[in-house]
């Protein structure tokens, strides 16, 4: 019997997803695992005509910016892809990826390369939402992340990217819901933490009974975190212990601003990229006092409150009405309601009619989720502000957004760059300046 020969690539770039690309036999080979430069051998697990998508093998030739997961469950765990890639190269990584769909999708090119804003790439993520098994095979309740590729849950023990006081209560959790009556009617726990506290929503199917209710209690005591039921949906999520506790909130220092926020409110996971991504978009909107200026998708108000600080009047709007509500009582709370007015609105589905009915906006910042903001876009070209500021959680539909603004609506790309919201994840956050 012939041995075939295992194949050989070498690397020539990351794509979006984190994985090395290469090319062979007329293909692109897509590689988990590889780094840009390495010499590698590979398995493939799926075979198109025109692409293979495969995992890594032997390394022949490694990359200089190849280092050492930290993370004993990487390569299982769903919840990183790229810690094998010094965070310096991470970053890069990213910008090449926002300016190739910048380029690619868009046809557009930034006139101005911004400086990636980036911070520590360990123990910064303040939300995550946590699956719950168990797993009757390993006798074992699982609490963490999905694997990659699965809908089973990664048997973690620690996380490197959690604060480490959570990562800490991993195993603790673990426990405690495998104690429950109700383990198998428990499928997720949202973790919410702000700066002086730590929050656990479980996800309820069934009501806990008296014994569950009791060692939740005591797990929030042990451990010094407090404890949410959600049985439904969102606007169910109610404390269950401790009755009296520090409030969930974070600050924008910079501008002297406060957001209080409940545990299923939408917040950065990253506070210390938070900070210094506001800053960055005020510098680049530049409001100015007695401007005109509407914040799009504007959530609690995190970018409302600090333009409203710069003297400028501010529209935010939000297809939430809690959320629009909330964002005046944050308002409020910085003694900012004189300068502010928070609209409900679906900015999915706006209509040129709706904007206008909004009134005349010297400058908008947009801060859309993954799906971008392409209703939007179209509705503002007959009555357009000078100056957009857009903040992306996907590149592909900014690129998008930015072929409308910039060949249809007379905007140019003035200047563009990332943010590493999620270290040693293929998650790419960017910021964008569109003037005309």
């Amino acid at each position: 019997m012939v041995e075939l020969a295992t194949p050989v690539l070498r690397i020539e770039s990351i794509d979006q997803e984190g994985r090395g690309v290469g090319h062979q036999h007329g293909k692109v080979v897509f590689v988990e695992g590889a780094l840009t430069g390495e010499r590698v051998e590979f398995t493939s697990y799926r075979r198109k005509a025109n692409f293979e998508l495969a995992t890594v093998g032997r390394i022949l030739q490694s990359s200089a910016a190849r280092v050492a997961p930290r993370c004993a469950a990487f390569g299982v765990c769903g919840g990183c892809s790229m810690q094998h890639l010094d965070a310096r190269a991470q970053v890069a990584v990213k910008q090449r990826v926002l300016e190739d769909n910048l380029e690619r999708i868009g046809k557009v090119r930034p006139d101005q390369i911004l400086p990636a804003i980036h911070g520590p790439s360990w123990g910064y993520r303040y939300r995550a939402r946590l699956s719950a098994r168990f797993v009757q095979k390993k006798n074992a309740m699982l609490v963490g992340f999905h694997e990659r590729k699965s809908s089973f849950v990664a048997d973690m023990r620690s996380c490197e990217i959690l604060p480490p006081n959570v990562s800490a209560l991993l195993v603790p959790l673990r426990e405690l819901i495998g104690a429950l009556s109700i383990r198998d009617r428990l499928p997720q726990v949202e973790l919410a933490m702000g700066e002086a506290a730590v929050v656990f929503c479980l996800r309820v199917l069934e009501p806990p009974q008296s014994a569950d209710l009791e060692r939740i209690r005591q797990f929030a005591d042990d451990h010094g975190v407090q404890v949410f039921l959600q049985p439904e949906g969102p606007a169910s999520v109610a404390r269950l212990w401790p009755e009296e506790a520090p409030p969930l909130q974070y600050h924008l220092s910079e501008f002297g601003l406060e957001f209080p926020f409940l545990p299923a409110d939408f917040t950065q996971v990253n506070p210390d990229i938070n900070q210094v991504l506001v800053r960055r978009a005020m510098q680049l909107l530049a409001p100015q006092p007695g401007e005109n200026v509407a914040d799009f998708f504007c959530g609690l108000g995190n970018f409302s409150l600090a333009i409203a600080r710069s003297g400028a009047r501010v529209t935010g709007v939000e297809g939430n009405p809690a959320l629009a509500r909330r964002a005046m009582e944050n308002a409020k709370r910085n003694a900012l309601e004189d300068r502010c007015r928070f609209l409900k609105q679906d900015l999915f589905e706006i209509q040129e009619s709706d904007w206008q009915e909004m009134g005349h906006f010297d400058r908008i910042l947009i801060d859309p989720p993954r799906d971008g903001a392409v209703a939007l876009v179209k509705a503002m070209l007959n009555c357009p502000p000078q100056r957009i500021v857009y903040v992306s959680c996907n590149p592909a539909t900014l690129a998008r957004d930015a072929e409308i603004l910039v060949h249809h609506g007379g905007y140019r790309l003035a200047a563009a760059g990332v943010i590493n919201m999620f270290p040693h994840t293929s998650h790419v956050e960017s910021v964008a300046l569109f003037e005309r």
